[in-house]
């Protein structure tokens, strides 16, 4: 009996709404996720830059070429949150993915993060809104998805 408890309750929990939390990808979460933390799962960055923020310094970590995690020609981790009026400055503010073409076709993008909260279009080319905190830009034929930038959730004024 109580492995049917059990069995029932997780299966309770795969229910729970996925934006209810901020948008992730590969155990990186804006706003969550340290810079120690980004280290240990990605090592050093292929480049560093630190770059002043409104009036605060922040870092700027690029991995690029065998140093991107697989399937992504890159991933940028800007560093540095404002915070109920404290700076963290070591905390992931964004990061942006510039998948490999087939990485993230559309239907992978709507399959991982459900549909989106708005949908517009840049450059003759839709891109997908997520109050979680997810901005998808698609190709052209809106097939694929071509930079994927992970921000704080972002909750829309109604």
């Amino acid at each position: 009996m109580r492995r049917v408890v059990a069995a029932a309750a997780l299966a309770g929990l795969a229910l729970v709404p996925v934006a209810a939390r901020a948008a992730e990808w590969g155990l990186v979460r804006p706003g969550v996720t340290t810079m120690e933390e980004v280290r240990a799962r990605y090592g050093a960055p292929t480049r560093a830059a630190q770059q002043k923020i409104e009036r605060y310094d922040a870092a700027q970590w690029v991995y690029e070429g065998e140093q991107a995690p697989t399937g992504m020609a890159r991933m940028i981790v800007d560093f540095g949150l404002l915070d109920a009026g404290a700076f963290k400055a070591q905390v992931v503010r964004t990061f942006r993915l510039e998948p490999h073409a087939g990485i993230f076709p559309r239907t992978a993008i709507v399959t991982g993060w459900g549909f989106p909260s708005r949908v517009g279009t840049e450059g003759g080319a839709d891109v997908f809104f997520y109050e979680l905190g997810l901005l998808v830009y698609f190709d052209k034929t809106g097939l694929e998805a071509t930079v994927m930038v992970f921000t704080p959730p972002q909750p829309q004024n109604r």
